[in-house]
């Protein structure tokens, strides 16, 4: 019976790069010690001038082909999970398809906000599974500088740009690949954050309330003890699915936008803090990009190596919430 299994990673981050101290002059007042104190920010990258996210997609999957030996023809689906999308329409995935020469490969774009890279993990893994394909990409890209109000502290010293990539293939090696998922959603908070205006209802050509609607606008205050209850209670799962304690997990891989819930999900768990990977710190929040970014950062580090059970959980605008398990 093949599995799916993640065989190579890569990345990309615009070159241009905000510290702290840049939002301190342009904000005129001190942001760098809330930022470092309580969410371990230090700096992020945003895209130039003309920079968009399929550029930041073509350059993270050349990394990932790079790093699996892998030509792009060989590859037999592409799945860009985003809600930073090159256009509305055609896909972004249509766009880095071509660019990259992945003549072979079908392509969609996937929007769960930011837990979009899991759950495009979690379709890739059956997609494979059922026996149809062999070879998949998956990226994780975020280019939300492009939405954000500069005068709002609130989201404009947090969200960043990047992108990360994976390469799964079938396996029939035993105990290896994918071992268990979940996805979950929470619709009654989509109006709590978002960027509300360039769909059907409010088109970007007429129907605007506000200009600021194309923005992103966190409108509600989350609760703070939702993301560490869900994502406790996802690894919780997840472990109990696979048969096995949360304190055998090697990694858990999470959603990337704020230190201190990661750490009392951790605490929930009973699981040291050495043992989430983060990349925050000189990357800012970058959505669905910051889960592969930091799988990739961890690989290319030696944190984690071949046999590692990795948890993957992701959350974001909707509320959407995705998880998986992954034995390298």
């Amino acid at each position: 019976m093949k599995n799916a299994k993640i065989i190579a990673s890569g990345m990309y981050v615009p070159e241009d790069i905000y510290t702290n101290a840049y939002f301190n002059e342009i904000l005129g007042e001190d942001v760098d010690t809330w930022l470092r104190e309580n969410v371990e920010i230090y700096e992020r990258r945003w895209c130039k001038e003309g920079e968009s996210t399929a550029d930041l997609c073509e350059k993270a999957a050349n990394s990932a082909l790079k790093n699996a030996g892998m030509k792009a023809s060989e590859l037999d689906l592409l799945i860009i999970a985003t809600d930073t999308p090159e256009y509305i329409s055609p896909s972004t995935a249509a766009v880095v398809q071509h660019r990259i020469g992945a003549v072979n490969a079908g392509t969609f774009d996937l929007n769960s906000a930011c837990a979009g890279f899991v759950t495009a993990t979690e379709t890739a893994a059956h997609y494979i599974k059922s026996g149809g394909l062999n070879k998949i990409m998956v990226i994780g890209a975020y280019g939300m500088s492009k939405y954000l109000d500069k005068t709002d502290k609130k989201t404009v010293t947090l969200f960043a740009d990047g992108a990360g990539a994976v390469i799964m293939t079938s396996t029939e090696e035993k105990n290896k690949g994918h071992q268990t998922g979940k996805l979950i959603s929470k619709g009654e908070y989509a109006d709590w954050m978002g960027i509300y205006a360039g769909g059907t209802k409010h088109p970007s050509t007429h129907n605007v309330i506000d200009h600021k609607d194309h923005q992103l606008k966190f409108v509600k205050k989350f609760p703070p003890e939702l993301n560490p209850q869900m994502w406790s209670m996802l690894a919780n799962q997840l472990a109990e699915n696979m048969g096995i304690g949360v304190s055998e997990v090697d990694q858990f891989l999470i959603t990337q936008i704020n230190i201190n819930a990661i750490r009392e999900t951790l605490k929930l768990l009973g699981v040291p803090e050495d043992k989430a990977y983060t990349v925050m710190h000189n990357y800012g929040y970058t959505g669905s990009a910051c889960i592969p970014m930091a799988l990739h950062k961890a690989w290319e580090n030696q944190k984690i190596k071949e046999g590692d059970t990795l948890f993957f959980i992701g959350s974001g605008g909707g509320l959407a919430f995705a998880a998986n398990a992954f034995i390298l």
